[in-house]
């Protein structure tokens, strides 16, 4: 038995995929990138892989401090989702802006878990001999501001960064 090619509707449907993730839709493209991942280990891993490509489409190359420190955050985020967010059977989402004009990128992660809200990190453990406890720490001296809110289009939270670009940064 055979199978039929794709043909021209699979090539363009490929093609469009690949835009959408890479961003490549010309200089006044919208810079938004949105998507619910499982809320898994695995999920996490994903969301700041794909966050990372995506950057690099906007113009912040791999290796570079701002994609470092955006990817970096994302993955802090991201994690404390999967978590400390994590309802069985439910994603969480990752939406990350960029303004141009502004020169910031916004990184909010939204969960479905509202009971359990992130505290103001304390400072870091002196003797650094606590295994975790480090991720808000990271993302409060990366960030220019960070918080979180009730989600409100239903249960859960959206915890939010701002990461303040030099001018430039983007390529």
């Amino acid at each position: 038995m055979t199978r039929k090619s794709a043909g021209p509707a699979g090539a363009t449907q490929h093609t469009t995929v690949i835009a959408q993730l890479t961003g490549a839709a010309g200089p006044g493209a919208d810079r938004t990138f949105e998507m619910c991942f499982s809320s898994t280990p695995r999920g996490a891993r994903l969301a700041r892989r794909m966050a990372a490509v995506r950057l690099d489409a906007w113009g912040f190359a791999y290796g570079s401090e701002p994609h470092d420190d955006l990817v970096l955050i994302i993955a802090e985020l991201s994690a404390n989702a999967v978590r400390h967010g994590r309802v069985p059977g439910r994603d969480f989402r990752l939406r990350m802006s960029l303004a141009p004009g502004a020169g910031s990128v916004r990184v909010e992660v939204t969960d479905t878990r509202g009971e359990r809200v992130p505290e103001r990190p304390a400072a870091a453990d002196e003797e650094g001999t606590a295994e975790s406890g480090r991720g808000l720490v990271l993302v409060a001296r990366l960030a220019a501001r960070w918080d979180w809110h009730p989600r409100p289009d239903g249960p859960g939270k959206t915890v939010w960064a701002e990461y303040v670009c030099a001018p430039g940064a983007a390529r």
